[in-house]
């Protein structure tokens, strides 16, 4: 068994992620960390931006909007949320977020149990404007298993 060591990684430390819209930053995952129950990030999303539709099949995600305005849409019923308040998603719920403020949104988000292989565990429902040069024919799956 590999013993990881505790330790802090700073966002500047990532990678952006903007396939399927926003700047989604995985910070807290197995390769960075050793994670082995899920992983942590943190999603920021321009005024007018989205998140495109997906869901986890693997997953349970946990979000929480620390600053910006934004609407979730959970199996096409949306809801306003706001700093300070959190959400956890169901498996296998499609989701997308929209920011409908005039400031930039931040949320962090936690996905867990990790998916049995990192392919499996984000299914996109939609292409967004990031993912539409680049998109597998009928959405698929995320290759990089680690964004919201």
């Amino acid at each position: 068994m590999t013993t990881h060591r505790p330790r802090i990684v700073d966002l500047s430390e990532t990678k952006p992620n903007t396939r399927r819209g926003g700047d989604l930053r995985a910070l807290l995952t197995p390769t960075a960390v050793g994670a082995t129950s899920g992983f942590m990030g943190l999603a920021i999303i321009a005024p007018g931006e989205r998140i495109g539709e997906h869901y986890h099949p693997y997953s349970e995600e946990f979000v929480y909007v620390v600053s910006g305005l934004l609407e979730v849409d959970l199996d096409d019923v949306t809801h306003p949320m706001r700093p300070d308040q959190g959400l956890m998603i169901p498996l296998n719920v499609r989701h997308r977020f929209r920011n409908v403020g005039d400031t930039e949104a931040r949320m962090v988000f936690h996905l867990g149990p990790l998916a049995p292989r990192p392919e499996l565990g984000h299914v996109d429902t939609e292409a967004t404007e990031a993912t539409e040069a680049t998109a597998v024919p009928g959405g698929g799956p995320e290759r990089s298993g680690a964004v919201s």
